[in-house]
């Protein structure tokens, strides 16, 4: 996608529309019922400081969520849809081309004006959206162990996080939407995506069942 694939004053238009009651971006921007978003493009997720965030988003800052146009676009467009558990409590902007002109108007307020997304974020009007289909199966907690191997090689059963983040009691919901992101490829993890390109939908909700209730 190209720097200025988005139009950046209509992106300001859209933002105070219907960014600006929650955020603040520019000189001077401070947290507010969501973070300040200066110097977004590359910055770890929940790492502005003294603001108070969801455990789902601290979660997915641990698994290396960094903000870039591709996944900004996914959050933009459905932020349950990246982030379960997160409290932006926003309908979500449909338009492709909306989200490209918002997230072109984000960017004048980066550190790196000219970085280059990884993805094209407009490939598709629903291309981060989640089947309801898929959150609805039933995973079975058994075979969800037998498939668990190759998770618990790097991810601690215990539960401990050192240098891994856990996976253990997370939520069914949030498991299966981190998985399929990977999946998709929002989320930027070579490994991750590997192993979930390799995971039928059952399987990775038979692994969200074992996971979430490994400790009980």
């Amino acid at each position: 996608m190209a720097a200025d694939a988005g139009d950046k004053k209509k992106g300001q238009k859209l933002f105070k529309q219907q960014c600006k009651s929650c955020h603040q971006v520019g000189k001077g921007a401070k947290n507010r019922i969501g973070p300040q978003l200066n110097l977004l493009f590359g910055r770890r997720a929940a790492s502005v400081p003294k603001f108070k965030y969801s455990k789902s988003i601290k979660r997915a800052a641990a698994g290396g969520l960094e903000w870039h146009a591709d996944n900004l676009s996914a959050y933009i467009e459905n932020p349950k849809n990246l982030i379960s558990g997160t409290r932006m409590n926003y309908a979500g902007l449909k338009d492709p081309q909306k989200r490209m002109d918002v997230i072109a108007y984000l960017r004048t307020f980066s550190d790196n004006p000219s970085d280059i997304p990884e993805a094209d974020p407009t490939t598709s009007d629903h291309g981060h959206e989640l089947d309801p289909a898929i959150l609805a199966l039933t995973g079975d907690p058994e075979y969800g162990e037998y498939l668990s191997g190759e998770c618990t090689s790097c991810h601690q059963a215990s539960g401990q996080d050192d240098g891994v983040p856990s996976i253990v009691n997370w939520p069914e919901d949030d498991f299966v939407m981190a998985m399929h992101a990977y999946k998709k490829k929002v989320r930027k993890h070579p490994v991750m995506q590997m192993i979930s390109g390799r995971l039928s939908d059952e399987e990775i909700a038979s692994l969200a069942a074992y996971f979430s209730k490994l400790d009980e």
